[in-house]
């Protein structure tokens, strides 16, 4: 069975296995093992803590095959974007140009630097393995962090947000970044991306055009790739658009990617997720697949569930299953349709 659990330093090895397949920008996972044990020390130290407001914590989430010990995924929430330095993003915003005399009223696409999105939540490193792309583990690796942070609503924003990897060719090219980032950097999108993921990305942001971007200007590869998903990112893209999430008016600074946004009380896998006591029995028949947790903080434990429940019912789990969650008879599990 898949479990999602948090992250501990003796997984370093296997999550620099998963860093090393995760596509070009996913930042927040780099393929760098200095860089991979600090995240992890961050996020022990963060599942430690004694919090009461969403502030500078980070946690770390992997998935792991409970008889084998091998990890399949990752996932993380940073608690608030930009809490240690900006958090950037370009702005989709429309400039109207009026002329009287010439009866000329035109409307025109600019993009514009901004970090709007500070103090969001932020879910990064969804990684998955390719074989459990089009699977419910994929769910889970997605989706249980967010019956994590509905079982802690004070560690969170109101708002979550998430940067899905934008367009770019195998061999590491993008139109966006030639055709505004490489003017800049005198770099490729994959050298950069690099750069960000052994450093952080405000140290190139910072130096990005600070000025309105009309986009009218831009080749057209460019205007074509914005907003557009990098193939290896729909799975993590088409889950949190079910789950409630939508494309806001923000963009990727360097691939153009989307940024979608969500209403923390509005996503589906917090609002209609429910909180019920747990007994001991086989699952009945005619039952569906559950993200199923327990509430702990660093105990946190996730799994995927066949179940017959019905609102008002308790769940019935088998004790090999309660004994993963870490939940006895009695006790309560937080759970989510698929």
């Amino acid at each position: 069975m898949l479990v999602m659990r948090p992250a501990r330093m003796t997984d370093l090895a296997e999550v620099q296995r998963l860093a090393a397949d995760s596509p070009v920008g996913v930042t927040s996972l780099p393929d760098n093992a200095e860089r991979l044990r600090d995240k992890i020390a961050a996020s022990e130290a963060s599942f430690a803590a004694e919090v009461s407001f969403n502030g500078e914590e980070r946690y770390f989430f992997v998935l792991e095959d409970s008889e084998t010990g091998r990890l399949s995924g990752c996932s993380g929430i940073v608690a608030s974007a930009g809490y240690s330095e900006p958090f950037y993003s370009f702005r989709n915003e429309t400039f109207v140009h009026n002329s009287r005399e010439l009866k000329i009223h035109n409307k025109i696409h600019v993009l514009s630097l901004c970090h709007d999105l500070t103090g969001n939540s932020l879910l990064t490193s969804f990684y998955v393995e390719r074989g459990l792309v089009d699977s419910v583990w994929a769910e889970l690796n997605s989706r249980a962090r967010l019956l994590f942070a509905a079982c802690h609503p004070e560690r969170f924003a109101d708002a979550m947000v998430v940067e899905i990897v934008g367009e770019s060719d195998d061999a590491g090219e993008s139109p966006f970044w030639d055709a505004v980032g490489r003017h800049f950097f005198g770099m490729s999108y994959g050298e950069a991306e690099r750069l960000c993921g052994l450093r952080s990305r405000a140290y190139l942001a910072e130096l990005m055009p600070h000025y309105p971007i009309y986009v009218p200007l831009l080749p057209d590869a460019a205007q074509e790739s914005m907003g557009l998903v990098h193939p290896r990112a729909q799975v993590s893209f088409d889950i949190l658009m079910r789950d409630g999430f939508e494309t806001d008016h923000y963009i990727d600074i360097f691939d153009g990617g989307p940024t979608l946004h969500a209403r923390t009380s509005g996503i589906r896998s917090i609002a209609q997720s429910a909180v019920v006591p747990v007994v001991f029995g086989e699952a009945g028949e005619g039952g569906q697949p559950y993200l199923v947790s327990n509430e702990q903080l660093q105990g946190f434990r996730a799994v995927v569930a066949d179940l017959s429940w019905a609102p008002g019912q308790p769940a019935v789990l088998d004790p090999q299953t309660a004994q993963i969650l870490g939940v006895a008879e009695g006790g309560q599990v937080r759970l989510v349709a698929v």
